[in-house]
C-alpha cells in the first residue's frame, strides 16, 4: 500500500494526508519535490493560502502570479514596478496555473505581501506600509483570482480597501459567480467614519449577499459613529447579507472602542445596531457561537434567545448588562475585559453555570471580589472542563473549588501576587496536591508559582500531558530534575512549554537532558494549539 501511495496510485487518500500538513509551508514544499505525482498533488494545497504571516513569511511567490497575466498586464505592473524603482523585471512561464488555486484571500494581506517583495527586491530592511496605496499591483492579481476560476472559501476586507475595487473588477466578480460561491468565512471592517467610496462597497457587498449564502462564520467590525450615509447604505445590505445565508454558525461583531490601560479605562460601546442583531433572527436554526466586542445594551439582543443552538458567547468589553437578558443554556463563556463586573456575572453563572463546561474570565487588573467569583463557581459549575482564568490570586477557596472539578482537563491561573511569602510553600503544596485526576493540561507561566516548581511537581499526582512553565523555571538544577522525575513517577508528560530564548540561552543543558523524557517545545507555539483545539471543538 506504501508503494501505491507513493507512486500516486490512490490520490484521495494522498490529498488527505497532504492536507493535514497545509499550514506547515516548508513541509507542504518538501512533498512537493519527492516526485512529479506528489507535486501534482501538493502545489494546490501549497497556493491555497500564500498571503497569510503564520503560513509563508516570505513574499517570493509573488512574481509569479505576475507572470500569468496577460502581456498588456504584464507591461502595465511592469511600468508600476519601474515608479517603485524597480527596473528590468522579467517574468518566466508558469508551470501551473497557480491562481486557480487560491481558497484564503484577505485584500489587505494581498496589499502587504507585493510590497514586501517591492522592499525585498529594493533591498529595503524596514518597509513603510500604506493602506491607501492604489495600483494595477492590487488590481490586477486581484482580477487575475477572478477570472482564473478560484473559489474562494476564505475573504476579508476593510472598508477603505474597497477603494481598489473599481469597475475593472466588478465586471469579472459579476461574470465570474464561483468566486464566491463556496465562501465559508467572510470579515469586513468599516474601518472609517467618511462614505467616500461607498458606491463600490455597496456593490461589493450586494455581489456577496447575491453569491456566498453559505457562509459559515461572518465577521463584522462596525466603526461607532458612522455618517448616515454610511449606515443608510451599507446596513441595509449587511441584513440582506444574513438573512441570504443559509446555515451561518458564527458570528463575530465588533461595535466600539476600548482605551484600556494600565491604570484607566475609557470604553466607546456602540447601542444602535440598527436591525444588525436582530437580522440574525433569519439565522435561529443555525447559530452557534456569537462573538462581541465593545457593544452595549440593545433590546436587539432579545432576538438570542430564539436561537436554540447557541452554545458559545465571547463577549469583550461590552456592557454587563447584556448578558442579563439572555435565557439560554450555553456551555462556553468567555469574558475579556478591563475589570471583571463579578455580581453580574455571578447572576450570569447562576442562571446556567450548570451547564457551562469552558470557561475563560480574562481581566486587565486584579479580579475584585474574588471570593465572591470562586463562591459562585463551586455553587453553580460543576461540570467545568476548561478553566482559563488571570489575575486572580491563590486563596483556599480557589484550591477547594480546583479540587471539586472533578472533569476539570484544562487549568491556566494567572496569579496576582498577594499570597505572603511565608504561606507559598505551603500553598503551592496544597495546590498540587488537589489537583483532579481529570487534568491533562496545566499553565504555570509567569507566575510566582514557577519559583516552586521542584515542590509543586514532588506532590502533583494529576497525569499532566502538557505542563507550560514559562521563562524562569531553568535556573536552577532542582527544577529540572523534579521534572524528570515527574516523567518516569506518572509517565504521562508529553510535552513542556518553554520560553524559547531562555531554552536557547541556558547554561544548563536542559535539551539533551530533558528531552530524554519529554518535548521541549516554545511556550507560545503550546498555547496557541490548545486554545484553538479547544475553539475547534466548539466552532
Amino acid at each position: 500500500m506504501a508503494s501505491k501511495v507513493l507512486m500516486g496510485n490512490m490520490p484521495e487518500l494522498m490529498e488527505k494526508i497532504l492536507n493535514n500538513l497545509k499550514h506547515e509551508f516548508y513541509s507542504l514544499y518538501c512533498c512537493a519535490l519527492v516526485n512529479r505525482y506528489w507535486c501534482k498533488i501538493s502545489i494546490p494545497i501549497l497556493w491555497q493560502d500564500l498571503f497569510s504571516f503564520s503560513v509563508n513569511p516570505k513574499p517570493l511567490f509573488i512574481p509569479i502570479y505576475f507572470s500569468s497575466l496577460g502581456e498588456d498586464e504584464k507591461f502595465i505592473i511592469k511600468e508600476c514596478l519601474k515608479k517603485e524603482g524597480l527596473i528590468n523585471i522579467e517574468f518566466s512561464i508558469p508551470l501551473f496555473d497557480y491562481a486557480r488555486f487560491l481558497k484564503v484571500l484577505y485584500i489587505y494581506n494581498l496589499e502587504i505581501k507585493i510590497k514586501e517583495w517591492i522592499n525585498l527586491k529594493l533591498g529595503q530592511q524596514e518597509p513603510v506600509y500604506n493602506n491607501t496605496w492604489k495600483s494595477p499591483l492590487i488590481t490586477l492579481p486581484l482580477k487575475l483570482f477572478i477570472e482564473s476560476g478560484a473559489t474562494l472559501h476564505e475573504f476579508g476586507l476593510c472598508y477603505s480597501e474597497s477603494r481598489k475595487f473599481q469597475s475593472e473588477i466588478f465586471l469579472p466578480l459579476e461574470l465570474n459567480v464561483q468566486f464566491f460561491s463556496n465562501l465559508q468565512h467572510l470579515s469586513f471592517s468599516l474601518d472609517e467614519k467618511s462614505s467616500f467610496g461607498i458606491e463600490n462597497i455597496n456593490k461589493l457587498l450586494r455581489i456577496l449577499a447575491k453569491n456566498s449564502t453559505k457562509l459559515s462564520t461572518l465577521s463584522l467590525n462596525l466603526f461607532p459613529g458612522s455618517e448616515s450615509q454610511v449606515i443608510n447604505t451599507l446596513f441595509p445590505v449587511l441584513k440582506l447579507l444574513i438573512k441570504s445565508q443559509k446555515q451561518l454558525k458564527k458570528f463575530l461583531l465588533c461595535a466600539g472602542a476600548d482605551y484600556s490601560t494600565e491604570f484607566f479605562t475609557t470604553k466607546c460601546y456602540t447601542t444602535q445596531f440598527h436591525g444588525i442583531i436582530s437580522a440574525l433572527e433569519s439565522q435561529k436554526n443555525s447559530l452557534q457561537n456569537i462573538r462581541l466586542a465593545g457593544c452595549g445594551f440593545s433590546d436587539e439582543f432579545e432576538v438570542l434567545n430564539n436561537c436554540k443552538n447557541l452554545k458559545t458567547i465571547r463577549i469583550r468589553s461590552c456592557d454587563s448588562k447584556l448578558l442579563k437578558i439572555l435565557d439560554y443554556n450555553i456551555s462556553t463563556l468567555e469574558i475579556t475585559d478591563f475589570q471583571i463586573d463579578v455580581p453580574a456575572i455571578v447572576q450570569i453563572l447562576e442562571k446556567f453555570g450548570i451547564f457551562l463546561q469552558r470557561l475563560t474570565f480574562e481581566s486587565k487588573v486584579v479580579i475584585r471580589n474574588e471570593l465572591l467569583l470562586i463562591e459562585a463557581l463551586k455553587s453553580f459549575c460543576p461540570n467545568i472542563t476548561y478553566l482559563y482564568i488571570t489575575d486572580i490570586g491563590l486563596p483556599t477557596q480557589l484550591l477547594e473549588l480546583i479540587g471539586n472539578l472533578q472533569k476539570l482537563q484544562f487549568l491556566s491561573l494567572g496569579f496576582a501576587s498577594n499570597v505572603p511569602e511565608e504561606d507559598r510553600k505551603i500553598r503551592v503544596m496544597e495546590f498540587a496536591k488537589i489537583l483532579p485526576s481529570t487534568l491533562q493540561y496545566l499553565d504555570l507561566a509567569n507566575t510566582w508559582l514557577e519559583s516552586f516548581l521542584d515542590i509543586l511537581l514532588n506532590h502533583c499526582n494529576a497525569p499532566l500531558k502538557k505542563l507550560l512553565i514559562g521563562s524562569c523555571s531553568f535556573d536552577n538544577e532542582k527544577n529540572v530534575k523534579a521534572l524528570i522525575n515527574f516523567c518516569i513517577q506518572i509517565g504521562t508528560l508529553n510535552y513542556v512549554g518553554v520560553s524559547k530564548s531562555r531554552y536557547l540561552n541556558s547554561d544548563y543543558d536542559i535539551g539533551n537532558e530533558l528531552e530524554k523524557y519529554v518535548k521541549l517545545v516554545p511556550y507560545e507555539h503550546v498555547v496557541y494549539r490548545e486554545r484553538n483545539r479547544q475553539y475547534d471543538l466548539i466552532d
